[in-house]
């Protein structure tokens, strides 16, 4: 298992910008595939987005074309760049790593699927 922190959260009006560092500890960091999830208030995990260790990412639909992930495997981070951000984007945002065969349907991942998990980090958009 690698060890995950979020920093970076905070306030921000919608359309703005936020980005997002996750740190991790641990030697296996590059073998990872990394997620970005987030919970709003009331509603369930859900999946944002999603980096191989090679860079190949995907995204759910509700954050395509707004929201990027990135790596650096040198520094073991991943981050997650959230622009043009509306109200529906206030939640906490929690980075996970898992040794999961990567596939980008997201249909087919699990908050189980992960065996890492940060603290995670509160993002709130004002309107």
């Amino acid at each position: 298992q690698v060890q995950l922190v979020e920093s970076g959260g905070g306030l921000v009006q919608a359309g703005g910008s936020l980005r997002v560092p996750c740190a991790a500890s641990g030697s296996i960091f590059s073998s990872n595939v990394m997620g970005w999830y987030r919970q709003a208030p009331g509603k369930q995990r859900e999946l944002v987005a999603l980096i191989t260790s090679g860079g190949t990412t995907t995204y759910a639909d509700s954050v395509k074309g707004r929201f990027a992930i990135s790596r650096d495997n040198a520094k073991n981070t991943v981050y997650l760049q959230m622009n043009s951000l509306n109200p529906e984007g206030t939640a906490v945002y929690y980075c996970a790593a898992t040794l999961r065969t990567f596939t980008c349907d997201f249909v087919a991942w699990w908050p189980s699927d992960f065996d890492s998990w940060g603290q995670g980090t509160q993002v709130t958009v004002s309107s």
